[in-house]
């Protein structure tokens, strides 16, 4: 793989890393439902002037856009407001390794949906391996009764499991262009979440310039330029290469919590990391074949 396709690949797991840190400075000042509102906002804003500019072909039948747009509230605006509502309680860092458990969850979904694909031992083994970094996560919490994390922490899973659900949903979509396919999600999200939003927590008051540099950054950088930038690489290093930033994502998380925002760095963080990155390794497979291949000395 060429090595501007790999610096694309750290591009993309750093900065979707990075997200959860830029909602802790968001969170300061607006409501979780107004920091996914903003996101989504902006992220379709920014892929609309790509569309518009690229002279994409966008659907022109109704049933489609409604199609679309439910599938935006899936895999955007829930899974961004979720994110959120447990950083409320919650480190970003940890918010960001629970999102590598994505991965495990689409396994347990795809081996359960109408023609998905059937888990095998080593992904399932890869499955038990996140739960058991989730487990490590979660039980400092339990023991020291801290109910409201442990909640958060149950509330941030819940994203992982939206993308779980939105990547079997995806294949139906395969004729349409993927930049236009975000868009037009991107904007049903923003159509679902912000009347949502001003009703439970108001119309949004920014004052502070961080705030305002928190949305453009996580909105036109991490969610349109990151989502464009996405389906440019996908097709010139393949699906199974497309899946690194997973892996990339959660030390990016950890290390900007700790560096930037200081977050504790604790062992428990550490060690349910290290414990969900070998279920993703696990799952992906790729360096277990090819250990298999290497020939014997």
């Amino acid at each position: 793989m060429a090595l501007k396709y790999w610096a694309a690949i750290f591009v993309l797991g750093i900065g979707w890393g990075m997200s959860f840190m830029f909602n802790a400075v968001l969170l300061r000042e607006l409501g979780p439902l107004s920091v996914s509102m903003g996101r989504v906002g902006f992220g379709a804003l920014g892929c609309w002037i790509y569309v518009v500019a690229a002279r994409k072909r966008v659907p022109d039948q109704p049933r489609r856009w409604l199609s679309l747009f439910g599938f935006g509230v899936l895999s955007y605006a829930a899974p961004f407001a979720f994110y959120a509502l447990g950083q409320q309680h919650i480190a970003s860092g940890v918010a960001g390794i629970l999102n590598a458990f994505t991965p495990a969850l689409a396994v347990m979904v795809a081996h359960f949906w109408p023609g998905g694909e059937r888990a095998t031992w080593q992904k399932s083994l890869g499955v038990v391996f996140g739960f058991l970094g989730i487990l490590v996560l979660s039980w400092p919490l339990l023991h020291g009764g801290r109910q409201s994390e442990v909640w958060a922490v149950l509330v941030t899973l819940c994203a992982p499991l939206c993308y779980a659900f939105s990547v079997n949903i995806a294949r139906q979509f395969r004729d349409i262009d993927p930049v236009v396919l975000v868009a037009v999600a991107l904007t049903g999200a923003t159509a679902a979440i912000t009347p949502l939003a001003i009703w439970a927590e108001g119309l949004p008051v920014i004052t502070r310039l961080e705030t305002w540099g928190a949305l453009f950054i996580i909105g036109f950088i991490l969610t349109s330029a990151a989502f464009i930038l996405f389906y440019w690489v996908l097709p010139r290093v393949g699906p199974t290469n497309i899946t690194l930033p997973t892996l990339i994502a959660p030390v990016s998380a950890l290390a900007m919590g700790a560096w930037i925002l200081q977050e504790p760095l604790k062992l428990e963080h550490l060690t349910g990391m290290s414990l969900i990155l070998i279920g993703l390794v696990l799952i992906d497979g790729r360096l277990l074949r090819k250990i298999r291949r290497r020939p014997a000395l």
